[in-house]
């Protein structure tokens, strides 16, 4: 073994010391300007003491010896002795090399902790804010919707984590969303899987946290992962509330056990389903369901009214003035919508309100606007008919519709699936109400359509080929919705189309083919996602809309409420929709339903605003049935 010396010592410490990085290097460096000042200084001093003694003796040196090191020229106007001049010029070259140096390795420095700083690998400082974990298209809703959300806050923040640039993200951000209003955004780069890095955004001091689903693959399963680093993380006494979403039914249990119990987990796939079958029974559900979880529309709020306990629920909806109650949240966390008129609000009830704000949610300050009962009408029983129902593709959704249709249609109703492939519904349970039947058929080639007899149905569904990306799907159902357009204006009986879109920036597009409907999927449950992260007691609401057995969100038709024609207000046709245990949240005008934003939907109109319908408007409303 070779014998380790006392130089192969100073050696090693020196390597240790420089690969501590910047700030060693600009130590050193600056050791070696000090060590070459006193040096010449003292230099001066022995060699040249009359020039010394001019110039301030020892002190006097040190400071022309650091002048002349921090810059060249100073000695360009220097007199003396040839040893006094060479001694300066000894100065001036060596802070051309040492303090030159040390200048550079100051600018790398700085320039390396601002290449730092932009990477976003510093930890945020931050209370309340809402963090989210991962990157998709999803962020951009989300994030435009947080920003609707805050407006009336004076100061909010939203962090996001993810693995990507920074600045890539803030970009985005900016181009995507536009203007923030007073919420900042935080981006960071760190991977959402592992708990130093979800450091980086102060989880513990967030109010809530939500899981972006990722572009990927197996995206179940990355959502489901974050969800565990999440529940590895020691947490003190303030937890946030989690939302997630997963798009297989299959992956809910386990990801339901990864969150724990303070995570809300949706089931993408099942509130899809629903949606699309629901949309079927009646047009427009799904603009009604953006507007109520879309912040710049009007949404649910929960808050406790000490003055209406003891009053019945059906008293309390002439109570507001701004807002219409749609049901209560017991003391007890039990969600009520719609419930018995004469359900008593207690004192610890919270009431769910409809409102545009929770600062726009008043009280009437005086009695209730007076009825016109001449403008309400008795509705008129339908008793259900079976009906045909064309379904133009398939996904791995279609199972589920074709089970929640055989549950939700009357017997003898007739189901034909028509698909570019082999008889995708062999296997299939057999329905119970519904005759199924496959043609095959290539939905995007008209001659194809023409063959199905179009005309023979009274409901069309169109779904998203899942064989192709989002983008490329949504164009293939755009030219089917064009030549099922066409051939109802040739046919002159029209059917109803609900169909299926990936991207919200194709249904304004998709608005020149007249569809009934458009079920976009990601963005409802991007705008669910963000609502539970603002108020997570919301999360039952939800899940009570979407259960066929309580209250759901009906368009009924307005003749079944108010007199076709006949001038109303909107008080009226509330007190109607009560009579009949009904709660009323708006309306939907035929005349504008292909006109966006809205598309004909308006919820919480004026009480006493003039209000006429005809026989062919929809009233929207909470209903058992």
């Amino acid at each position: 073994m070779a014998r380790v010396t006392r130089r192969d010592r100073v050696r090693y410490w020196f390597d240790r010391t420089m690969s501590k990085g910047t700030p060693a290097l600009i130590g050193w460096l600056g050791l070696a300007s000090g060590a070459l000042v006193l040096v010449v200084a003292t230099a001066a001093v022995v060699i040249a003491p009359r020039d010394s003694a001019e110039n301030g003796r020892w002190p006097g040196m040190v400071w022309r010896s650091l002048l002349r090191t921090l810059d060249p020229g100073t000695m360009g106007g220097d007199t003396g002795t040839g040893p006094f001049l060479a001694l300066m010029l000894v100065s001036t070259i060596g802070g051309i090399f040492i303090v030159s140096s040390l200048i550079g390795v100051l600018t790398t420095g700085l320039e390396t902790k601002i290449t730092e700083l932009r990477k976003g690998r510093s930890r945020i400082v931050e209370h309340g804010h809402t963090v989210l974990l991962g990157w998709s298209e999803q962020v951009f809703t989300v994030v435009a919707e947080l920003v609707e959300a805050n407006q009336s806050r004076r100061r909010s923040c939203v962090a996001i984590l993810a693995n990507r640039d920074k600045v890539e993200m803030e970009d985005a951000i900016r181009a995507r969303v536009g203007d923030l209003g007073r919420t900042r955004i935080v981006c960071r780069t760190g991977d959402p899987l592992k708990v130093s890095d979800v450091e980086l955004v102060s989880p513990g001091t967030a109010r809530s946290i939500l899981v972006v689903t990722p572009e990927v693959a197996d995206a179940d399963t990355r959502v489901i992962k974050v969800l565990l680093t999440l529940g590895a993380r020691k947490w003190g006494r303030h937890r946030p509330h989690v939302v997630a979403a997963v798009h297989d039914s299959a992956n809910l249990p386990a990801a339901r056990l990864a969150g724990g119990d303070r995570a809300h987990v949706i089931d993408a796939d099942d509130v899809a389903i629903r949606l699309i079958v629901q949309s079927h029974r009646q047009s427009g559900l799904s603009q009604v369901c953006t507007d109520l979880l879309d912040f710049a529309g009007h949404e649910f709020y929960m808050r406790p009214e000490p003055s209406l306990a003891g009053t019945p629920f059906g008293d309390a909806l002439s109570a507001y003035e701004l807002g219409v109650p749609a049901g209560l949240r017991r003391g007890d966390g039990t969600v009520l919508l719609n419930p018995p008129m004469d359900t008593v609000i207690r004192a610890d009830d919270e009431i769910i309100v409809l409102a545009e704000d929770d600062l726009l949610i008043s009280l009437a300050g005086g009695p209730a606007p007076p009825v016109r009962e001449e403008a309400i009408t008795t509705a008129t029983a339908h008793l259900p008919v079976p009906e045909r129902t064309l379904m133009l593709g398939w996904n791995h959704r279609a199972p589920k519709i074709i089970e929640l249709l055989d549950a939700f249609l009357a017997p003898a109703s007739e189901l034909v699936v028509a698909a570019p492939r082999e008889d995708p519904t062999c296997g299939l349970p057999t329905p119970v109400n519904l005759k199924l039947g496959f043609v095959r058929a290539e939905p995007t080639e008209r001659p194809s359509l023409e063959s199905l007899d179009v005309g023979a149905y009274q409901h069309v569904i169109v779904l998203s080929d899942a064989d192709h990306d989002r983008e490329h799907a949504d164009a293939r159902t755009l030219v089917t919705l064009l030549h099922l357009r066409d051939m109802e204006d040739a046919l002159g009986d029209p059917f109803a189309i609900v169909s299926e879109i990936n991207d919200d920036a194709n249904r304004e597009i998709a608005q020149v083919t007249k569809a009934d409907d458009f079920v976009v999927s990601e963005k409802l449950i991007s705008l669910m996602l963000t609502q539970l992260s603002e108020n997570r007691h919301l999360y039952d609401v939800f899940v009570d809309l979407l259960d066929p057995a309580g209250s759901e969100i009906y368009l009924k038709p307005a003749c079944d409420y108010l007199v076709p024609g006949l001038e109303a207000d909107f008080a009226t046709l509330i007190e109607s929709a009560r009579r009949r245990g009904e709660v009323a949240l708006g309306y939907r005008l035929t005349a504008h339903f292909h006109e966006p934003p809205g598309y004909g939907v308006v919820l919480n109109p004026g009480k006493t605003a003039p209000l006429t319908l005809s026989a062919d408007d929809r009233v929207i409303v909470l209903a058992e049935n």
